[in-house]
């Protein structure tokens, strides 16, 4: 699997070039700036994009931008924003195509490596990995927006945020101390609330993750 890495920290960037390549990743490129992170983007084509927000010249949201510009010419480019902020507007347009493949973690609460690969690993298939503070973030300027989001209960909402964070049906039961039968009923109730048509249930589960983030359902083809 082929990654873009943008990180201007020199340690830092090496570490995570020496993780990823550790956990059989192959480093297409390895940059510091946004000007050479979209040139990267384009030329390399990764399967997985791993993009700091704030990168030089100006040190604001050249990562987020280069990232958004490229995706825009590469439609459904895996992208894993990895920062120490949350940047709202960046965020929700990454989201916004409706095409997965998103993830967006905080530098300080990545805790091992097996959680970063994971993520990784996720965005790259195409899901989402969020991180539940980001998630929080997004959620405040839509949680009162009318709309089939407030059909849903207390509960599947808290299910349907476990599954924007990344987890497995088994994760969430364990989370929420249900059973695995119970979290299977509220994500096809969630399914259903939603108006998403059938279809592959892994297609449907980064749709309404992405329908929860955008305050907006999407409707699946």
């Amino acid at each position: 699997m082929r990654v873009v890495l943008a990180e201007d920290l020199y340690l830092l960037r090496e570490g995570l070039i020496r993780l990823l390549e550790a956990h059989g990743f192959t480093i297409a490129a390895a940059v510091e700036t946004g000007p050479e992170l979209q040139e990267a983007l384009l030329t390399h084509r990764p399967d997985v994009a791993v993009v700091d927000v704030r990168l030089p010249p100006t040190l604001t949201d050249e990562g987020l931008q280069a990232a958004l510009q490229a995706r825009r010419q590469i439609p459904g480019l895996p992208v894993l924003v990895l920062s120490q902020h949350v940047q709202q507007l960046y965020a929700r347009e990454l989201l916004a195509d409706g095409t997965g493949g998103i993830g967006y973690l905080l530098k300080d609460r990545v805790f091992n490596a097996d959680q970063f690969i994971d993520a990784v690993r996720r965005v790259a298939a195409g899901g989402t990995a969020m991180d539940p503070d980001v998630i929080a973030k997004l959620m405040q300027s839509t949680a009162r927006r009318p709309g089939p989001l407030q059909r849903l209960s207390p509960r599947e909402r808290e299910v349907l945020e476990l599954m924007a964070e990344g987890c497995s049906n088994s994760a969430i039961a364990a989370r929420l101390v249900v059973s695995d039968g119970a979290v299977a009923k509220h994500i096809a109730n969630i399914f259903t609330k939603l108006e998403l048509a059938p279809a592959e249930d892994a297609n449907r589960r980064v749709m309404a993750v992405l329908a929860y983030l955008n305050g907006t359902a999407q409707q699946v083809g």
